[in-house]
């Protein structure tokens, strides 16, 4: 049996980007987040890595793209602020097709806000803060466990799709210890990058750029990227379903809300009241299919988010015209606790509010 230890999430994630093969970090220092720099600070200069603190969020993303059109494989991570100062870098890695995992230990906003949890981050993950068509692959662990494994997973889709990966977590993933197995569930694979910029050698010159301005290049190169996002749409969509068969009600949610969630339907079950769970690990790809086949069936379904309400919208969209869509969200530090879920439960099974 491969030996557990008991690691915070941050950490798990840190180390997680080791595992994959990535020697090349780039960030800068912002709360929730700082344990992955430190962690990465003391450890890349032992196996030969480097880290380099940035002068700004701005530099950071630059300095990953750089270090992507090498061919390497390369990481930064932020929190709130920091990743706003980085979406037009990550406007230009997508466009580039430039492969790159940001990791976005979300801190409550608008504004500096505070270091408490929340799930504010969502539509700048998932619906692009950068300018142009483009699409992050966003990933959402729910557990220490997943904050390890998930970081090699962003690696390796970010190879196959030459896509940005964007990890986020909200601060609880990041700041507390579960039991964790910090060796790879299989061996890692480092994709071979033919088109990397690694000195011409005596072959034909390669080129990585996002400006096309020739007639109608700008609008081809769209058109490509969409092939490329509808192909991650319909081949890496990544979902817990739990509980589903017998349901009368389903619950959707990501990340700290999605483990609030397993326990207020413990608690709803203990009562009598049939409850399952969607918990959607990839944000996009997002799980479009599984909503609508369950959503067909099941007329009530609660979307429990740790904002005002941003993945409810993507829910609505792919919920079946006759379900009854409901919403419960605690926004900028608060916290939804299992009792509050439960009652919301109660609420929707019984016509309440949406």
């Amino acid at each position: 049996m491969t030996e557990k230890k008991l690691t915070k999430g941050n950490i798990a994630l840190a180390e997680g980007s080791i595992q994959a093969g990535c020697l090349l970090y780039f960030g800068y220092p912002i709360t929730p987040q700082s344990d992955i720099p430190e962690y990465l600070a003391q450890n890349l200069p032992k196996i030969g890595g480097t880290f380099v603190q940035a002068e700004s969020e701005i530099a950071s993303i630059n300095m990953v793209m750089g270090a992507s059109a090498s061919g390497r494989r390369t990481m930064t991570s932020s929190s709130g602020p920091g990743i706003s100062l980085m979406q037009e870098g990550l406007s230009y890695l997508a466009g580039s097709e430039l492969p790159a995992v940001i990791v976005n230990i979300m801190r409550c906003g608008p504004g500096l806000g505070g270091i408490a949890p929340t799930q504010g981050d969502y539509n700048q993950a998932v619906h692009g803060g950068g300018h142009g068509d483009y699409r992050n692959i966003v990933l959402a662990p729910g557990s220490v466990q997943e904050m390890f494994d998930l970081t090699i997973k962003a690696f390796e889709l970010a190879d196959k799709y030459r896509n940005p990966t964007m990890i986020i977590a909200d601060a609880m993933i990041g700041q507390f210890q579960e039991p964790c197995r910090l060796t790879p569930e299989k061996p890692v694979e480092l994709a071979e990058k033919p088109w990397a910029l690694t000195g011409r050698k005596g072959r034909d010159p390669r080129l990585v750029k996002s400006l096309y301005l020739g007639d109608y290049e700008q609008e081809e190169h769209n058109l490509l990227l969409k092939k490329k996002y509808d192909e991650i749409q319909d081949n890496e969509v990544m979902v817990e379903m739990k509980n589903l068969d017998d349901a009368e009600l389903i619950i959707v949610a990501f990340g700290t809300p999605s483990r609030v969630a397993k326990t207020a339907i413990g608690l709803a079950r203990e009562e009598g009241l049939k409850v399952g769970l969607i918990r959607p690990i990839t944000l996009f790809p997002f799980p479009v299919n599984e909503i609508y086949e369950h959503s067909a069936r099941v007329k009530n379904v609660l979307v429990v988010e740790m904002n005002t309400g941003q993945m409810v919208r993507d829910v609505r969209i792919a919920a079946h015209k006759d379900a009854a869509i409901h919403f419960y969200g605690r926004p900028g530090g608060g916290f939804p606790f299992p009792d509050d879920v439960l009652n919301e439960i109660k609420t929707a099974l019984g016509g309440g509010p949406r």
